[in-house]
C-alpha cells in the first residue's frame, strides 16, 4: 500500500492499481449474472402460478442483470474505484432490500388470500351432496 486508504477510491479500477481485486471481482460478478439469470429461469418455472413470487423474481433479475453487468462494463473500461465500490454497495443493498423488505407484506397478504381460498373450498365441499347432482334434473334433460 503507497496510498491512503481513500485515495484508493479515486484510482482506476484495472489491474495495476487493484491486482487482489480485479480479476476475482471480475470473475465474481459474471457467476452471479450468469446465476441470476438460470436462477431466475429455474423459480419462474416452478412458481407460474404465484403472481406475487414472479414478480419478486422479476425484480431481482433485473437488479442483477444491472448491478453485475455494469461490474463487467467497468472491467472493461475502467472506471474509478469508488464508483465500483458505489455499485456493488448499491446493488447488493438492493438485493436484500427487495427479498427483505418491499416483498414479505407482499407474501403475507398472499398467503392469507391462498388460506381463505383453501377455507372456503373445504366448507363448499364438506358435503358430498354438493358436488352430485339428483337423477331428476338428467332425466328431464334425455325425454325433452
Amino acid at each position: 500500500m503507497k496510498l491512503w486508504p481513500w485515495e484508493y477510491l479515486f484510482e482506476p479500477f484495472n489491474q495495476d492499481s487493484f491486482p487482489d481485486l480485479f480479476i476475482p471481482l471480475t470473475i465474481a460478478s459474471l457467476v452471479a449474472l450468469i446465476a441470476t439469470v438460470v436462477f431466475y429461469n429455474v423459480r419462474t418455472r416452478q412458481l407460474h402460478r404465484h403472481s406475487v413470487y414472479l414478480q419478486m423474481y422479476e425484480w431481482l433479475l433485473w437488479t442483477g442483470v444491472i448491478a453485475f453487468g455494469l461490474m463487467l462494463v467497468y472491467y472493461i473500461f475502467n472506471f474509478d474505484f469508488f464508483i465500483v465500490l458505489g455499485t456493488l454497495v448499491v446493488g447488493l443493498g438492493m438485493f436484500v432490500w427487495i427479498r427483505f423488505v418491499r416483498f414479505p407484506p407482499y407474501f403475507r397478504a398472499y398467503e392469507r388470500e391462498l388460506a381463505k381460498q383453501r377455507y372456503y373450498s373445504r366448507e363448499r365441499f364438506t358435503h358430498p351432496e354438493t358436488t352430485i347432482r339428483a337423477k331428476s334434473s338428467r332425466r328431464r334433460r334425455r325425454r325433452r
